[in-house]
């Protein structure tokens, strides 16, 4: 966005757009499945305290941790693959200052299937993971709940109210531009609100 406005220059290559998806899809993903990590991790804290470090050794962080990256940069492959996998004949213009997914799939005037049943599948996978972490956080608050004394309460609360707030942010971010409903096809109206310039892709 930066380079865009300072230098005027709205274009980006065909390689550096399928980079620029790429990463973005990486580190969104992997934020994803490590915020449901955390949320199972302070499940484990507040209602079996006592076998904490037996449960979330050092091991099994790293291991949890590695997870997170492999799913993340998997799954992002295979969704970087199926779109640019699509042949782009229609305008090389989007509505937004980076690459994003569903804007480059409304480019494509080859057979959508392949990539609706990527990101169907995808979105599936994401929507686990909200299930998990927001059933982690049904119990927490209730083991919360149960203590008897205010500063038991605000210390309990205390250790995941950081957490919380990012899952909140990050998941509320996400569903205001992505889960918005369209009409007919992949909409581009979750990214207008935050698009200031023009993107151009190389004609193909």
């Amino acid at each position: 966005m930066r380079d865009n406005i300072m230098t005027g220059n709205h274009s980006i290559s065909f390689l550096g757009s399928a980079l620029q998806v790429y990463f973005l899809e990486a580190l969104v993903r992997t934020e994803f499945f490590l915020l449901s990590v955390m949320a199972c991790d302070r499940y484990v804290a507040m209602c079996f305290p006592l076998q904490y470090n037996l449960i979330m050794t050092k091991a099994r962080c790293a291991l949890l941790t590695a997870g997170t990256w492999a799913a993340g940069i998997l799954n992002s492959l295979l969704h970087t693959v199926s779109t640019f996998c699509l042949s782009f004949c229609k305008s090389n213009r989007i509505n937004q200052y980076y690459c994003d997914i569903p804007l480059l799939v409304a480019l494509s005037c080859s057979s959508k299937f392949l990539i609706d049943m990527v990101v169907f599948v995808g979105r599936e996978i994401l929507g686990i993971d909200a299930f998990l972490t927001f059933i982690s956080y049904i119990y927490i608050i209730s083991a919360i709940l149960k203590i008897q004394s205010v500063e038991g309460k605000h210390k309990a609360f205390s250790t995941c109210a950081s957490h919380l707030l990012v899952v909140c942010l990050f998941y509320g971010t996400a569903t205001f531009t992505y889960m918005q409903p369209s009409s007919g096809g992949h909409s581009t109206a979750g990214h207008s609100l935050t698009s200031c310039s023009m993107g151009l892709l190389p004609q193909c």
